[in-house]
């Protein structure tokens, strides 16, 4: 009964996400989001979701009033059961693609505590990946984040 649920739940997720996908095209010209790299032992934890391909860094979008760093803080709490202590700002991007105007703030943390993950209707997965084995279905913005971050430096801002 529990895995008809999960299926549902998931069905119900992927319609949700492509809704979304359209609200956001048709009345939020501009968003703001924040995603934070987990990274510990030259391994990085990363998230696949139930509604879409990859993996990805855990994060969303900034709640009306709320400060970015505060919403990677929520999103590693929601989605990858983390909370966060130490907290850098690695960069802020942008992203274009199908007629989007994104801004992301990205994060990094080598600070945190992990608890007990369950896969839900968001989140189907939490993995760590060495930073040298990086899965294949992952974006080349995730993995260009995590080339910076480990080359140091600065805040960056760029396109996505």
């Amino acid at each position: 009964m529990k895995r008809v649920s999960l299926r549902v739940g998931t069905a119900v997720r992927k319609l949700a996400w492509e809704g979304e996908r359209l609200r956001w095209r048709l009345f939020h010209p501009v968003t703001v989001g924040a995603r934070v790299i987990l990274i510990r032992d030259r391994q990085v934890l990363l998230i696949r979701h139930t509604y879409r391909e990859g993996w990805f860094f855990p994060g969303g979008g900034v709640d009306k009033g709320e400060p970015l760093d505060e919403a990677a803080r929520r999103e590693a709490e929601e989605e990858a059961n983390a909370t966060l202590h130490e907290l850098t700002l690695l960069g802020v991007y942008s992203n274009f693609d199908e007629g989007k105007s994104d801004h992301l703030a990205m994060f990094s943390s080598r600070d945190f505590a992990l608890r007990p993950f369950t896969p839900n209707n968001e989140i189907a997965a939490r993995e760590w990946f060495a930073i040298d084995s990086l899965p294949a279905d992952i974006s080349a913005g995730v993995r260009e984040r995590i080339e910076e971050l480990i080359a140091g430096g600065p805040p960056r801002a760029g396109v996505w």
